[in-house]
C-alpha cells in the first residue's frame, strides 16, 4: 500500500509537470484569458462529476463561508500568477521558484497563525530565500520581471494552504477545491475581454488546452488518492519530484538550458524545503510521544 501511494504521488508530479507544459504551449497559441476560462470550466466540470460520484456536496450555504471566500480569492491570485509565469518564464526557473512553497507556508504560519518556529526552520527559510534569489537574480542581466508572476503564484498558493487549515472541518476538501476552481472562471472571462483578442479555435490551441485540463485534473486525482493510501509524512516528500520532471520537460520540449546558478539555487531550495518538512515531521512525532 505504501509503495502504491508513493508511486501515485510520483505519477501525480509527472502529470502536473505535463500540465505545466500544456499551459505553456496553450498560452503561446491562444489568449491567456481563453486558456484560463476553458481550463477552469473543464476542471470544474471534472471536479463536480468526481464529487457527484463520491456523494460529496459541492455547492451550498458553506460556499459563502468567509474563509471559503478568502480561499477562493487566493486561488484566483494563484491562477493569475501561475498563468503568466508559465507564459513568460522558462520552465526550469518556474519549477525552482515553485518549490519554495513549503518555506513560504512556514513563514506565513509563524507570522499569521503564531505557530512556534525554531531557529533551525527559520534558518532553512532564510537559506531557501537565498536559493530563490540565485534563481531569480533580480539585479542580473537575465532578469525580466516576469519572475514576479511565479512569486505571486507561490505566495498565493501558500496563503491558500494556510487558510485551508483554518477552514471548517465539516466542509469536504473536494468541495472546497471545486469552489476554488470555479471561482477562476469569471476572472478568466474578464482577462479575456481585457485582452481584446479573438478566440483561437484551431486544433493545436484546443489540443493544448485539452491537455492542460486532462493533466491538471488527473494529477489532482492522483494526489488525492495517494494521500488517502498513506500518511502525508510518507508521500509528501515525493512532491519535489515535480522539480525534476518540469525541468526535464523544459529542456526536452522548449530547449531550456538552465545555467549553473539556476541549478544551484534550485538545489538549495529543494534541500531547504526537505529539511523543513523533515524537521516538522520530527517535531510532530516528539509531540505525540510527549502527549
Amino acid at each position: 500500500m505504501i509503495l502504491r501511494a508513493i508511486s501515485l504521488m510520483i505519477l501525480a508530479m509527472a502529470l502536473l509537470a505535463g500540465s505545466d507544459v500544456f499551459f505553456k504551449l496553450s498560452t503561446a497559441l491562444a489568449p491567456a484569458g481563453q486558456v484560463m476560462t476553458l481550463v477552469s470550466l473543464g476542471g470544474t466540470a471534472a471536479f463536480v462529476a468526481l464529487a457527484g460520484a463520491m456523494g460529496a456536496p459541492v455547492f451550498g450555504r458553506d460556499a459563502l463561508h468567509p474563509l471559503v471566500m478568502l480561499r477562493n480569492g487566493l486561488e484566483i491570485l494563484a491562477a493569475i500568477g501561475l498563468l503568466y509565469a508559465l507564459k513568460y518564464v522558462p520552465l526550469p526557473i518556474f519549477a525552482a521558484i515553485m518549490q519554495g512553497g513549503p518555506l513560504v507556508v512556514v513563514l506565513g504560519a509563524a507570522i499569521f497563525l503564531k505557530e512556534q518556529v525554531g531557529w533551525r526552520r527559520w534558518t532553512a527559510v532564510g537559506v531557501g530565500i537565498l536559493g530563490m534569489l540565485l534563481v531569480i537574480r533580480p539585479f542580473g542581466t537575465g532578469f525580466t520581471g516576469h519572475e514576479f508572476w511565479a512569486i505571486l503564484g507561490v505566495v498565493s498558493l501558500a496563503a491558500r494552504d494556510l487558510v485551508t487549515r483554518l477552514s471548517p472541518p465539516h466542509i469536504p476538501s473536494l468541495a472546497i477545491s471545486t469552489r476554488g476552481f470555479a471561482a477562476t472562471i469569471p476572472v478568466g472571462l474578464v482577462i479575456w475581454s481585457m485582452e481584446g483578442l479573438p478566440p483561437q479555435l484551431e486544433a493545436p490551441a484546443l489540443w493544448a488546452i485539452a491537455g492542460a485540463i486532462l493533466f491538471t485534473t488527473t494529477g489532482y486525482l492522483a494526489i488525492t488518492t495517494a494521500m488517502r493510501l498513506a500518511p502525508a509524512s510518507v508521500v509528501s516528500p515525493f512532491r519535489y519530484a515535480r522539480l525534476v520532471f518540469t525541468t526535464g520537460l523544459g529542456i526536452l520540449i522548449f530547449g531550456d538550458r538552465p545555467d549553473a546558478m539556476t541549478l544551484l539555487g534550485a538545489a538549495i531550495i529543494l534541500c531547504a524545503g526537505l529539511y523543513t518538512f523533515l524537521r516538522e515531521r520530527r517535531l510532530a512525532r516528539e509531540g505525540e510521544t510527549g502527549a
